[in-house]
């Protein structure tokens, strides 16, 4: 069974990204963010960025989603932000066939495409804290969200194409 985490900065596409994976594999998918406490939300909805005490159970949760997720026959997918090496090594705990997709993209990119939606809890406005955060990862498939949405699929088959 594979275990992927479409991971990247707030706005970079990541739901929409693993929706689109999970459905191209016949795979499932899950959003992160659909499990971060109230009180999580409410601190970013006032443009306050998380610390890692915040974002240390949700981390927990999310371990215990691809872990249960582990055992199905369906590839699967969670789109979360694992902006951090230690968010990525919490995540990957006793996973070790865990995948990350990055979606990479520019700050002007990102911030334009956050600031055009609507009905988010995350506002643009934390986007550089996101960037500041964010340890690019060594060992992930990487995709370039400048692309369309089937580019994106198709470098995402590529790159496992070559890694199998």
């Amino acid at each position: 069974m594979s275990l992927y985490i479409v991971m990247g900065v707030s706005g970079c596409g990541k739901s929409t990204v693993a929706r689109k994976l999970a459905e191209s594999c016949g795979g499932t998918w899950l959003d992160a963010d659909d499990f971060h406490p109230g009180s999580n939300k409410l601190k970013m909805s006032a443009g306050i960025p998380l610390t890692d005490e915040d974002r240390s159970p949700w981390l927990a949760i999310l371990n215990a989603k691809l872990r249960s997720a582990m055992g199905g026959d369906k590839p699967f997918f969670l789109a979360c932000s694992a902006l951090k090496q230690k968010y990525r090594d919490r995540l990957a705990d006793g996973l070790p066939s865990l995948n990350f997709v990055y979606l990479k993209g520019s700050f002007e990119l990102i911030h334009s495409r956050m600031s055009a939606r609507t009905g988010h809890f995350m506002p643009a406005a934390l986007l550089e804290s996101q960037f500041a955060d964010l340890e690019e990862p060594k060992d992930a498939i990487v995709l370039d969200i400048s692309k369309s949405i089937d580019e994106m699929i198709g470098q995402f088959r590529a790159a496992r194409a070559v890694s199998r």
